[in-house]
Order: C-alpha cells, then sequence, then structure tokens
C-alpha cells in the first residue's frame, strides 16, 4: 500500500518516533510516505534523521518528507496526526503559574481548569487553520487523528467549525484497564473485559467483567484499597470510586483538577497526592517532567550522534490506538478501542453535540459507535458539568469572545471553588495578556485587558510555590542522575 501520512507537530519526538513505528509493523504499510511538518526546523530536523535512522535499520522502502510548509505537507495526505502543544513550554508556563497566583494549583492544567481553558484557546486557533488546509489541499475524506490537548475542546472544534472529520484519541484508558487487571490479580488485559464510557479524562468503567462475573463496585474499591502500590497513590480515584461507584481513566493528578473537592484548599492537597511521580498530584508536575524532557532531548539528540534505532516488531507495539485504527480501515482487520468522537446518541444522557469518548469498532466500512445507553446519573452529572465547560470555551475561542471565555472560568469546577467573579475577571485579564502572540482572535479583548490591568487597582495576588511543588532539575542534574524523565501523556 502507498499513501501519505502527514503528521502536524511532528517535532515532538516522543509521540512522532512511536507512531511511525506503529505503522510499520504492520507489514501492508512498509511503503507508506510520511510529511513531517513543524514550525520548529531543528527539532523537525532532529526527528525525521532519527525517524529515518530507524526505518533504514528495519530495511522498509518508506520514506519521509519534512518540510515547515504546512500545506506542502498536508498534500493529498489520506490521514493526518495533529501532535501539536501551541505556545510550546512557555505558554504552558503561564498556564500553570498565573492561576496559582489566584490560588488554583493544578497538576497538568491541559484539560479543564484555568490551564486547560486557556491552551483550549490557542489550540483551537490553530487547530481551525490546520482544518482549512485539509480541507483546501488533503486528499477527500482524510481523516485527522487528534492526540493534543485539550482533547475534547479541540476535537469539538475541528469537527464542528473545521469541517474535517476528526478522531480524538488517548491512552487513558489503557492504563486504568491495566489497573483493574492488577487489583484483580489477573494475568493480562485479555482476561478482563471493560466497557469505558464518558468524556476524555473523565471516562468511567461502567463495567467490569472478570472470570465470566460481573464485578461490582464493592469488590472493585475492596481491591483497590488493600493494593499496596495504587492505595497510595491513587487516593482521589479511589475515593470517586467510593462515592460515585464507578472508577474512573484519569490519574490521580488529573482528576484531582476537574473536579472541586481535592485541590481548593492548600492545606488539605498533599492529602489527595503523592509525590512519588508528577502524575499522582505534584503542582504544576507535567510542566517540570515537560521542562526536564525538552532539555534531555536537546542533550540526547541535539547532536549528530549515533541514535540506537528502533526495531519493528508487533511485541513492541504501543497501545496508542492510531495505527491500529488506520490498519484496521486499509486491511479490514477489526480493531476495537476508545475513540473520541461526537456524541450523537452514543452515550444518551450526554448532549449529542458534545465529544465523547466510547467503545468503538474499526474495519473497512469506517470507525462505528455503538450505543452505550445511558451513564450512571452521578457519572454523568460530573460529564455534564465538565461539558457546558468545554461548550463556552470551544464557542469562545471560535468567536473571539472574551465573555464566553470568562464564564467558562467561572463554571469551571475547580477554579469556582477557588475564585471568586471578580478574581476570575483579573485572571482571564492576566492570562489573555501572557498568551498575546497565540491568541489573534482576541486581539480587542486583549487591548483591553491591557488597559484594565494598567489602570487598577488589583486584585492582591499570592507569591507562591503550591503546595507540593518541585524544583525543575537541570540538564547537569540530569546528567549525574542517569535519569531520562521524558513523560508521555
Amino acid at each position: 500500500m502507498s499513501f501519505r501520512i502527514a503528521f502536524i507537530g511532528a517535532g515532538s519526538i516522543g509521540f512522532t518516533r512511536k507512531l511511525v513505528a506503529d505503522l510499520l509493523t504492520v507489514p501492508e504499510f512498509s511503503g507508506v510516505e510520511f510529511a513531517f511538518t513543524d514550525i520548529n526546523k531543528r527539532n523537525l530536523d532532529m526527528v525525521a534523521r532519527i525517524c529515518r535512522t530507524d526505518i533504514a535499520a528495519n530495511g522498509l522502502k518508506a520514506t519521509i518528507t519534512a518540510t515547515t510548509n504546512r500545506r506542502d505537507a498536508l498534500k493529498d495526505a489520506k490521514y493526518v496526526f495533529v501532535v501539536v502543544r501551541i505556545g510550546g513550554l512557555e505558554a504552558f508556563a503561564t498556564d500553570i503559574d498565573i492561576p496559582l497566583k489566584y490560588g488554583i494549583d493544578q497538576c497538568v492544567g491541559d484539560t479543564l481548569c484555568a490551564g486547560g481553558i486557556m491552551y483550549g484557546q490557542r489550540g483551537i486557533a490553530a487547530m481551525l487553520d490546520f482544518c482549512k488546509d485539509i480541507r483546501e489541499v488533503a486528499a477527500p475524506g482524510c481523516i485527522l487523528f487528534n492526540y493534543a490537548n485539550p482533547m475534547v475542546m479541540l476535537t469539538w472544534a475541528a469537527n464542528t467549525y473545521g469541517g474535517v472529520c476528526c478522531v480524538g484519541l488517548c491512552h487513558g484508558v489503557q492504563g486504568g484497564h491495566q489497573q483493574i487487571v492488577n487489583v484483580l490479580g489477573a494475568k493480562s488485559k485479555t482476561e478482563v473485559d471493560i466497557i469505558c464510557a464518558g468524556i476524555n479524562h473523565q471516562t468511567w468503567y461502567v463495567k467490569v467483567q472478570y472470570q465470566g462475573r460481573l464485578i461490582d463496585s464493592e469488590e472493585l474499591l475492596a481491591a483497590f484499597e488493600k493494593h499496596p502500590k495504587y492505595a497510595k497513590e491513587e487516593k482521589v480515584r479511589i475515593d470517586m470510586l467510593r462515592r460515585f461507584g464507578i472508577y474512573s481513566t484519569e490519574s490521580n493528578g488529573h482528576l484531582s483538577e476537574y473536579v472541586p473537592w481535592y485541590r481548593k484548599r492548600t492545606s488539605e492537597i498533599k492529602n489527595w497526592i503523592d509525590m512519588g511521580s508528577w502524575i499522582n498530584g505534584e503542582t504544576g508536575g507535567y510542566l517540570r517532567i515537560c521542562t526536564e524532557g525538552r532539555n534531555w532531548f536537546e542533550e540526547e539528540f541535539g547532536a549528530a550522534r549515533k541514535i540506537e534505532p528502533l526495531s519493528y516488531t508487533p511485541e513492541k507495539r504501543s497501545e496508542e490506538h492510531g495505527s491500529r485504527i488506520i490498519e484496521g480501515l486499509e486491511t479490514g482487520r477489526v480493531y476495537r478501542g476508545h475513540f473520541n468522537v461526537i456524541n450523537n446518541d452514543t452515550i444518551t444522557n450526554l448532549p449529542g453535540d458534545c465529544v465523547i469518548e466510547a467503545p468503538g469498532y474499526v474495519d473497512r466500512n469506517g470507525i462505528n459507535m455503538p450505543q452505550v445507553g445511558d451513564l450512571p446519573l452521578g457519572c454523568a452529572a460530573v460529564c455534564n458539568v465538565s461539558v457546558s465547560v468545554q461548550r463556552l470555551a470551544v464557542e469562545a475561542a471560535v468567536k473571539g469572545d472574551d465573555t464566553l471565555l470568562r464564564q467558562a472560568f467561572m463554571l469551571d469546577p475547580l477554579t469556582g471553588a477557588v475564585c471568586n467573579p471578580p478574581e476570575i475577571w483579573q485572571l482571564v485579564d492576566e492570562m489573555l495578556v501572557a498568551g498575546e502572540k497565540w491568541l489573534p482572535q482576541y486581539k480587542k479583548s486583549i487591548k483591553a485587558a491591557k488597559s484594565r490591568l494598567a489602570k487598577g487597582p488589583r486584585i492582591k495576588t499570592k507569591v507562591t510555590t503550591g503546595a507540593a511543588r518541585l524544583k525543575t532539575r537541570s540538564l547537569a542534574e540530569l546528567r549525574k542522575e542517569k535519569s531520562n524523565p521524558r513523560g508521555g501523556h
């Protein structure tokens, strides 16, 4: 088979190299063409060089073109992967540091809460540009696979306003599935069947079946509470299981910032998190690990040093959905996964136009989503709160409407639990100004925000590192520890 697969944001070595390796474990894809594009030519060239080394070592005919001209990369592409971080680490730092001044202590800040909402404003503006190019130069019927966060907001915007078929992909379901396998004492995922449904990063294991029987919430809760590792690391998830009766896909740190209960009082945050890993709830943990990972990337791959090539073998293929969906579409091999798509009544007690995450099946006939039905009422309520925030944030980003943006902040569970309306108004002003170069749709709003901030008086904010922040390690410290800190999400 010969067709073009484009990567937007290909300078991200973690996703790009992994996805290329996954795709090239499919024998029929040995001669496909990859087209990489990124605004950072240096990173783009490094990743292209590494992937070409991998391809040559595996004796395949697949080719890679790399260009900073996005439309050239997208021309005639049948599939497109988006793996971008709009604004890079510079913008990411503002998503964490500015809200922290107002008492909003985030672990990740890329899906919901103050950081996730602003990340969405940057990402949606870019996503709509990507979609315009796809409509104009890609192959007819091109499918866009979005790995970028905030997953729901970007996928919602692409489908509803971008005019492109977009499927959002994440590995959260797979991770939680493995945890359930572990606490039940099963040998592998094949022994524990699950149905997981909700919205990305707030998806629920509504059915767990092991050894021919359904596992109820009491049994699952007891298994997690006595597990030596998870009882320590997953306190928020276990508490949500205790109170809502269903286990959630998302990591302790992620989940803690999507709801109003676990991070609103600085003095209580450490009771709900674990500092053994950033993903368990560390303040600004993902920003730290991404910053260290970028430093390590520069150290490992910045020079023209020899790279140990990957081996494209089935047993080394990752659990990421992207390659398996394309394999199903192109070869007809049936694949079952969990995908982010427009609901269309797949989950009957969530809005039909929102983006849900639910089980789907792929073959030559396309991506098919069987109806799940209703989520348990409490789970649906948690999701519906987030959907309202997402809806406001998407509409705000598309229209450049800072009133809708402020309303999204007010309705956000953690932001609303911590801040009053005047604080939120000033917070949004600060974040708009800080993100000016990535927010073209807010030009007028940013001008007005600058004027208000200059005029004052300003509400007093705090100088704080948060409840549980660790120092970002220098490259010298990383070398000394011989630690590879690259973290995925």
